[in-house]
């Protein structure tokens, strides 16, 4: 991957200070640390995209088979659960 940009910020002269020491300590370049926050940080947030987009979907499908009368009351489905969780209590 061809390194042309230049990426320049502003930070505290102590983040650096400590950011640059602890990268020494690794053996490992400065440059070469902040390229991998940078991929990690891409990488977490594209996730995050999609896990929300999935969501999005998941909770449409839901508002759609509801609306078209699919599906079953709360209370029908608390009933039965409870039902479970009573019979698995007295196998205990």
């Amino acid at each position: 991957m061809s390194k042309e940009a230049v990426f320049t910020m502003k930070l505290e002269p102590e983040l650096r200070a400590e950011f640059m020491a602890e990268a020494e300590a690794a053996h490992r370049p400065a440059s070469q640390v902040l390229r991998e926050l940078m991929r990690d940080f891409v990488a977490r947030q594209r996730e995050a995209r999609d896990y929300d987009q999935f969501l999005r979907n998941k909770v449409e499908a839901a508002r759609s088979s509801t609306g078209a009368g699919q599906g079953r009351p709360n209370e029908e489905i608390e009933a039965e659960f409870a039902a479970r969780r009573a019979s698995v209590l007295t196998q205990v």
